[in-house]
C-alpha cells in the first residue's frame, strides 16, 4: 500500500487534524474498484508484482490449529488501512461486527511501515518455524510472491473461504504468484499519481515537467519504492512498465540519475513527504493517493495529479503466517471482507481499491455518488490510464532493485 515509511510525528499531526475519510470521500479520487472488468486491471499489480511464485516450497511447518479452543485473532496491517469509529479511532466498526457475528476476537495492529522490514522482522522464526504472534500478515504483491515461495504462507481450506473464492473479482484470479487463489487475498489496492502543491508551484501534467521543470527545481521528491519511481520513468520514456527490456530499464535509470545530478530531485522517500508537501517545502512529488487526498481536505491547494502518461496500480494482500495456531480463525476474517457490504463498508472509508465483486452495487446503498463516481470505480477511460509493473522473476528483482537503490543512495 501507500505506506512504506513511518510518518513523522509532525505529518502525523496534520493527518490527525483531517477530518474522517468517511466524511470527505465523496465525489474524490479514491482509487478504483476491481468490480468493474477491464484489461488494465486484468493483471493487477502493487507497486509491481513479483514473479511467479507457485506453490510453497520453503519449510512445511506443522502447527495445531487452535481456533476452536481459542478464539482470537492476531492482525498485523499498514497504517490508515482500517475503518474508524467517528469518536474513537481505536473502535474499527467492522472489527466489532465481526465479533459479533462470529465470536472471535481481533488483535488489530497497524505495525506494518515497509515490506522488507516487516518481513526482516518474522523471516527468522518463519524460517525456523517458530511462532510470530501474528495470524494475517499483508504485504504488497512483490513480497507476497517472496512470501509464497519461501514457504512461509499457510494454504487457504477452501471450505472455509467460499465467499472470498466466490467474490474476488474477475480481474484478480489469474495473478502468477498466486494463480490458485490458494495463498493471498487481496486486501485493498491504490494509485500512485503526482502530488501537487498549487500555492507552491502550478499543476505538473507529465513525468517529464516533473523531472525538468525550472520551477520545480530542488522541490520535488519520488518514492523509494523501485516500481512506482521507475513505473514512472519507464512512461515517462514512452514504455510500458508491463513490458519492458532490460535496455529500456537502464534508459529510464538514466533519466532518473540526470534528474538527481541536475538538483531536479530533492530526495526520495517513504510517505514522509506529507508533511513536506503540506508545508509546501516540495512543490510536486509522486505519491501515493491516499495520502495526497487526506492532504487535500485540509488544504484544497494540494491536488493529485493524473499525469498524461498515467498511474501506477498496486495492491496489499492477506496472508496467514505458517505458524499462525488460529488458521481456522483467520480465513473466516477473510472471508468476511469478501461480503460485498463490508467489502463496500471498508471501501468507503479507507479510499483504496475494493477487490471485492458487488461491492460497487452496495456502496450505493452507502452514498450513491461514491458509486457512482469513475475515479473510485473506474470506467473504460480511467481503466486506460492505470499501467501495472510487469512480474520479475527472483534474479531480475535483485538484479533491478540492487541498480535503482544505487541511483538513489540507499
Amino acid at each position: 500500500m501507500a505506506r512504506r515509511i513511518p510518518l513523522s510525528p509532525q505529518a502525523q499531526a496534520v493527518l490527525a487534524a483531517m477530518p474522517s475519510r468517511r466524511n470527505v470521500l465523496r465525489g474524490a479520487l479514491a482509487g478504483g474498484a476491481f468490480a468493474v472488468a477491464g484489461g488494465a486491471l486484468a493483471a493487477c499489480g502493487t507497486k509491481g508484482t513479483g514473479g511467479t511464485a507457485g506453490p510453497s516450497a520453503g519449510p512445511r511447518c506443522t502447527t495445531a490449529d487452535l481456533s476452536a479452543t481459542e478464539r482470537k485473532i492476531a492482525f498485523s496491517n499498514w497504517p490508515a488501512y482500517m475503518d474508524e469509529d467517528e469518536k474513537n479511532a481505536e473502535v474499527h466498526p467492522t472489527l466489532v461486527a465481526f465479533k459479533a457475528k462470529t465470536g472471535i476476537d481481533v488483535s488489530y495492529t497497524a505495525d506494518i511501515n515497509d515490506n522488507n522490514e516487516f518481513y526482516g522482522k518474522i523471516r527468522t522464526q518463519l524460517a525456523a518455524c517458530q511462532p510470530i504472534d501474528r495470524d494475517i500478515v499483508v504485504f504488497t504483491d512483490w513480497m507476497a510472491t517472496t512470501f509464497i515461495r519461501n514457504g512461509f504462507a499457510a494454504k487457504f481450506n477452501p471450505d472455509k473461504v467460499a465467499t472470498f473464492l466466490k467474490n474476488l473479482a474477475p480481474t484478480l484470479r489469474s495473478r502468477q504468484f498466486d494463480p490458485n487463489m490458494e495463498y493471498a487475498a487481496p486486501w485493498q489496492s491504490g494509485l500512485t499519481g503526482i502530488g501537487v502543491n498549487t500555492a507552491v508551484a502550478k499543476e505538473v501534467r507529465t513525468v517529464d515537467e516533473l523531472l525538468t521543470r525550472a520551477d520545480l527545481k530542488g522541490k520535488v521528491t519520488c518514492l523509494t519504492e523501485m516500481r512506482d519511481t521507475m513505473g514512472f520513468m519507464l512512461m515517462s520514456n514512452g514504455k510500458d512498465p508491463g513490458d519492458f527490456t532490460t535496455a529500456d530499464f537502464d534508459a529510464a535509470l538514466e533519466k532518473l540519475k540526470a534528474a538527481v545530478a541536475s538538483g531536479q530531485i530533492r530526495r526520495f522517500t517513504g510517505n514522509d513527504y506529507v508533511q513536506d508537501l503540506a508545508k509546501g517545502d516540495i512543490a510536486a512529488c509522486i505519491a501515493w493517493s491516499g495520502d495526497v487526498i487526506q492532504l487535500g481536505f485540509e488544504n484544497d491547494k494540494i491536488k493529485l495529479v493524473t499525469p498524461d502518461e498515467g498511474m501506477m496500480l498496486w495492491s496489499d494482500n492477506m496472508l496467514i503466517p505458517v505458524t499462525s495456531p488460529h488458521a481456522a480463525n483467520a480465513m473466516a476474517l477473510i472471508d468476511y471482507y469478501y461480503d460485498p457490504k463490508v467489502a463496500a463498508e471498508l471501501a468507503a472509508f479507507v479510499n483504496y481499491v475494493c477487490p471485492v465483486a458487488g461491492a460497487q452495487e452496495e456502496m450505493v446503498k452507502i452514498d450513491p455518488d461514491l458509486a457512482q463516481n469513475p475515479l473510485i470505480f473506474p470506467n473504460a477511460e480511467m481503466q486506460a490510464k492505470i499501467k501495472i509493473f510487469k512480474p520479475l522473476t527472483e534474479a531480475e528483482e535483485k538484479e533491478y532493485t540492487g541498480r535503482f537503490q544505487a541511483a538513489i543512495g540507499a
